[in-house]
């Protein structure tokens, strides 16, 4: 399997050439990882905390590593001297335990929200409600080694691309909604991280800043 090419061959199928492109490496190999990052990737994404400890010494060193799975709370502080962006945080829980983390070794970790907008009841994330309650609470405005970036989500796992796009599009209304509201200084709204292999382009027609995508540059989980 030629990733080099795979690479490219996505990269051309890019609506919006300034998206950027995080690699999902989980379950592939260092060998994979190092074809990706000789053909030009730094961003890689994992979804365990065990594989992403386990690699990190393995690569490079200007490696940008991306958490991307469900994190749970009594995991962080394994990844958080290190972790370039956690894009999953879906409560205010572990967003509390990542500043936690981040105060005892003093860095500031960035993140991003992940809003709940799939029909399936699977996917894990804020709702509207929840997150006003976060913004609102005075606990939420005394976080300091915690820098929100922006948002994430993940549509519905099906083949109607119309019900796709609506998702992506909801979601992009309420990252610009949210830019509007005066917010503390750590939450810097900038990056929207939605679409994956097989809805990045719609994504990206609905302003994704950042995809995620695996099979399409490593070929499927074997």
């Amino acid at each position: 399997m030629d990733i080099k090419a795979n690479l490219d061959a996505v990269k051309k199928t890019f609506v919006n050439p300034s998206c950027l492109l995080v690699a999902v490496s989980k379950t592939k190999p260092l060998p994979d990882l190092m074809a990706a990052y000789e053909a030009g990737i730094r961003d890689f994404g994992e979804n365990k905390v065990q594989e992403i400890m386990a690699k990190q010494p393995e690569m490079p060193s200007d490696v940008r590593w991306h958490m991307i799975g469900h994190l749970q709370s009594n995991k962080v502080k394994y990844i958080a001297p290190f972790v370039y962006l956690i894009h999953g945080v879906d409560s205010f829980k572990l967003l509390k335990e990542i500043n936690k983390q981040g105060k005892k070794i003093n860095r500031i970790i960035p993140v991003l929200l992940q809003i709940h907008i799939a029909e399936e009841e699977s996917k894990f994330g804020f709702d509207r409600a929840e997150l006003e309650e976060m913004f609102a609470s005075d606990e939420f405005k005394q976080l300091t080694h915690v820098q929100i970036k922006g948002l994430m989500g993940m549509a519905t796992f099906t083949e109607d691309q119309s019900q796709i796009r609506k998702e992506f599009h909801g979601l992009k209304q309420l990252f610009d909604e949210l830019k509007q509201k005066a917010l503390p200084d750590f939450v810097q709204l900038e990056e929207l991280s939605m679409g994956m292999s097989g809805d990045y382009r719609i994504a990206q027609e609905e302003g994704s800043t950042m995809v995620r995508i695996g099979s399409a540059i490593f070929g499927s989980r074997g």
